[in-house]
C-alpha cells in the first residue's frame, strides 16, 4: 500500500506515475475522502473535549447544588452527535482503506513507460533455439507415447484444467523441484514447507486482495476463512506479518515449495492446452525482506539464482524487463525469465522475479529497528525459483528426438537413473 502522507504532499508526481500501470487512475475520489475522514475525526475528537469540560461542569454544579438539567441535556445531544460522527467515520474509513488499497506500487524510476508489453525490454539472452530436422511435437503430442501427465482422470475427480503426473512424469517432477531446492539451499536460502491455505488478511498484505476477489479458491468456513494459495509469495510474506524484525537479522532470504492454485488459469485457447496453464501447479518461490538499500542487490542475486537453475537444465532462456503496464500490482521493478518453447513457437515466463519496495510490509506492517531509532518498513522481494509445468514443457519440446523419445539434462538423467525417455 502507498503511504497516504505522501500522496498529499505530490498528488500530480504519484498520479502521473500510478497511470503508466493504469492509465484511467484518478487520486481525486480518495484524497476528497482523506480530507472528508481528518475533518471528521476532528470534529470528533473536538465534540469528545467538549463534552468532558461540560461533564466536569455538571459535576461542579452538583457539589454546589446547583440545577444540572440544561447542562446534562448539552451532554446527551453531544454525545448522540458523536454516535452519529463514529458511524459515519467508520463507513468513510472503510471506503477510504478499499480505495488505498487499490492503488498499485509506483514504478521505479528505471522502468520503461509502456502499455504495451512488446515493448518490455529483452536484457539478455542465453543459448540458441535449438534448431530440428525432422518435424517436431508440442508436449501433448509428445506425452501420447511417453504418458508422463494426463487430464483425462482427473477430469472426472477435480474438472477440466487440473493435471495429473504419472510414472516417470511424477518421478521427473519430483526431480525438478528437488534440483531447485538443492540450488536454492546452496545459495544460503532457508528452505520452507509453509501451509498451502493462508488467512484473508495475509491475501491483503501481499496485495492479492482487494483487488482481485473472485480470482482465487476459498475455502468456506464462516468460522475461519481461508484462501488457497495463489503463489507461496502470499505465506511467505505473511510469516512476519505485523512484526519488528531486528536489523542485524536482514536480509532474510527464504525459499518455500507449495503447490499453487488459479482459478483465472485454463481459460485460454488451444495453443495454451496441456501443462502451459493450469489450475494447479508446483512451484519453488524466493522471497525475501531487506533493508531499502539492500532490495536492489537482493533482486540480482535471486535472478542470479534462477539462471543458475535453467543454466544446470541446459534451457535456452531470456531476461526481460517489464514495462509499467505489463508488471504486477504490488512490484515496483520486474524481471521476467522465459524459457523457448518450441510446440509453441514463443517464449514463456517461468520465472517472474519483483522487488515490491515497502508496498507489501505496509500493507503487512512489517518493519525493522535500528539500534535508537524509529522502526522503518522492509523491503520484500519474490520471484519463482522456479514454476515446474512450464518448465517440464521446456524440457520434453527442447529435447525431442525424431522417434518422439526425450534426452533428459544429464542432472536430471543421473537423478532418475534414465538417461532417455520412450
Amino acid at each position: 500500500m502507498l503511504d497516504i502522507k505522501s500522496i498529499r504532499k505530490d498528488k500530480e508526481s504519484f498520479e502521473k506515475k500510478l497511470q503508466t500501470k493504469e492509465p484511467g487512475l484518478r487520486l481525486d475520489p480518495l484524497l476528497q475522502l482523506d480530507e472528508k475522514l481528518r475533518h471528521l475525526k476532528t470534529e470528533v475528537e473536538h465534540l469528545k473535549a467538549d463534552r468532558n469540560e461540560k461533564s466536569k461542569s455538571v459535576g461542579e454544579l452538583k457539589r454546589k447544588g446547583e440545577s444540572t438539567e440544561a447542562l446534562m441535556d448539552e451532554v446527551r445531544l453531544i454525545g448522540e452527535r458523536i454516535q452519529a460522527l463514529d458511524h459515519e467515520l467508520t463507513e468513510v474509513e472503510a471506503t477510504f482503506t478499499d480505495l488505498l488499497s487499490r492503488l498499485p506500487n509506483v514504478p521505479m524510476e528505471d522502468v520503461y513507460v509502456s502499455q504495451d508489453k512488446e515493448e518490455n525490454e529483452v536484457i539478455k539472452i542465453v543459448g540458441e533455439k535449438p534448431s530440428f530436422d525432422f518435424s517436431i511435437k508440442n508436449h501433448v503430442e509428445l506425452n501420447e507415447k511417453l504418458k508422463l501427465f494426463e487430464f483425462q482422470h482427473t477430469a472426472k475427480t477435480s474438472g477440466s484444467g487440473w493435471p495429473a503426473y504419472r510414472g516417470m512424469g511424477a518421478r521427473l517432477e519430483w526431480a525438478l523441484l528437488s534440483y531447485m531446492i538443492d540450488v536454492q539451499i546452496l545459495n544460503g536460502f532457508e528452505f520452507w514447507l509453509p501451509p498451502a491455505a493462508v488467512r484473508p488478511p495475509m491475501m491483503f498484505g501481499s496485495g492479492q486482495l482487494p483487488k482481485f476477489e473472485g480470482q482465487f479458491y476459498e475455502i468456506h468456513d464462516e468460522s475461519h476463512p481461508l484462501y488457497l494459495l495463489p503463489t507461496s509469495e502470499v505465506v511467505m510474506n505473511g510469516l512476519h506479518f505485523d512484526e519488528i524484525l531486528d536489523e542485524e537479522s536482514l536480509p532474510l532470504t527464504y525459499a518455500a515449495y507449495t503447490p499453487c492454485f488459479r482459478r483465472e488459469a485454463g481459460a485460454a485457447g488451444a495453443q495454451e492446452r496441456g501443462l502451459i496453464r493450469v489450475h494447479q501447479f508446483n512451484k519453488v518461490e524466493m522471497f525475501c525482506f531487506t533493508k531499502p538499500d539492500q532490495s536492489e542487490q537482493m533482486m540480482e542475486t535471486m535472478i542470479g539464482v534462477a539462471e543458475e537453475i535453467l543454466q544446470g537444465l541446459g534451457v535456452h532462456y531470456r531476461l526481460c524487463k517489464l514495462v509499467t503496464g505489463d508488471m504486477s500490482f504490488s512490484g515496483a521493478k520486474t524481471v521476467d525469465i522465459e524459457v523457448w518453447l518450441p510446440g509453441q513457437e514463443r517464449y514463456y515466463e517461468v520465472s517472474s522475479i519483483s522487488n515490491c519496495t515497502d508496498f507489501q510490509a505496509r500493507r503487512s506492517k512489517i518493519r525493522y529497528r535500528s539500534k535508537g531509532e524509529k522502526p522503518e518498513l522492509v523491503h520484500t522481494l519474490n520471484g519463482s525459483g522456479l514454476a515446474t509445468s512450464r518448465l517440464m514443457v521446456a524440457l520434453l519440446e527442447n529435447n525431442q528426438r525424431a522417434d518422439g523419445s526425450v534426452v533428459l539434462p544429464p542432472l536430471l538423467a543421473e537423478k532418475l537413473g534414465v538417461h532417455v525417455l520412450s
